[in-house]
């Protein structure tokens, strides 16, 4: 655990989250209202099947904090991720838990711990995790768990749609005045975060989408202009580069967000017009993949055997 101290308690306004420090364990932030526990992810692209790019999958070793950068670096210390997914398509497995909290096989680790420790090797100081479907199983492995970083949760009490519900979390981070990470709770990979932070940096983009090229999950039959087969391709990487999950977000990026509603159909495509969106794609050997099913579960464990994992967080 963490030896920083935890924050004093901060109340907001009437209707903005209070924060509540809990001793060996994260702090928790509810939202006001009632309604089916939700949360939302910035990006559905990154969950929509098995997805995998080159390169060996991570193992859960907890890596020694990292200290906080200089104020003038590029690379954010603070981080959002959006763990409310009920996982549906995950089931049996998140019949009593959150997507997040499903453990990678092999690991003793769910998701969500090797995600904060990924945050913690890239320097992040601090996690809001936004919770919504069986809040309580992810708020109690956070409140027991050795982690590497503060945690902050918060509970999205009615659905405020994807922006939404990532606007409602980003109002929890210790520094507004900062840019920030954030990422979908169902995504493991390894790659550098304070590289992609200088690529959004360079570019002065309001925000930076990690890309990824997964690969089909088919076999492709290779033909020439005749129509002979030429050959014949065991699920050969996408020509497309699809959202990954992974974000960069600049300190303003905040107030761009819609109160309730999809932040991809509304901002998004307007700082795409003003050329403020910038997408990274991910380097060549990088590990990433979208655990949506139990398929993506199996394969992991698979590569997790053959791979051997060289978990860098």
């Amino acid at each position: 655990m963490t030896d920083d101290p935890i924050r004093p308690t901060t109340p907001a306004g009437p209707d903005g989250p209070h924060q509540r420090p809990a001793p060996g364990g994260p702090a928790r932030a509810a939202a006001p209202g009632t309604g089916a526990p939700g949360s939302s992810a910035p990006g559905s692209s990154a969950a929509t099947g098995p997805s995998v790019a080159a390169g060996s999958p991570p193992s859960g070793a907890a890596p020694e904090r990292a200290p906080r950068p200089a104020a003038d670096s590029a690379a954010p210390t603070q981080a959002i991720i959006l763990a409310g997914g009920q996982g549906s398509r995950l089931r049996p497995y998140t019949d009593d838990r959150p997507k997040p909290m499903v453990e990678i096989p092999g690991t003793g680790t769910p998701i969500i711990g090797h995600q904060l420790n990924w945050l913690a090797t890239e320097g992040v100081t601090d996690a809001v995790v936004s919770c919504g479907h069986l809040a309580e199983v992810l708020e109690d492995w956070l409140a027991s768990a050795d982690l590497p970083l503060r945690v902050t949760t918060v509970v999205e009490n009615e659905p405020l749609g994807r922006g939404g519900g990532l606007k409602y979390a980003a109002a929890s981070l210790p520094d507004p005045d900062r840019p920030w990470y954030a990422t979908n709770g169902d995504i493991w990979t390894r790659f550098s975060l304070r590289e992609m932070a200088g690529f959004h940096h360079e570019r002065d983009a309001a925000a930076t989408l990690a890309l990824a090229r997964p690969r089909i999950p088919w076999g492709a039959v290779e033909t020439d202009e005749f129509g002979h087969v030429l050959d014949f391709i065991e699920a050969p990487p996408s020509p497309y580069l699809i959202n990954a999950g992974v974000y960069v977000f600049s300190a303003d990026f905040t107030t761009l967000l819609p109160d309730r509603g999809d932040h991809e159909r509304t901002t998004f495509p307007r700082l795409a017009r003003e050329r403020r969106l910038a997408g990274y794609a991910l380097p060549h050997g990088a590990y990433w993949r979208a655990i949506d099913t139990a398929k993506d579960l199996t394969e992991a464990a698979k590569e997790l055997a053959t791979g051997g994992p060289a978990d860098k967080g």
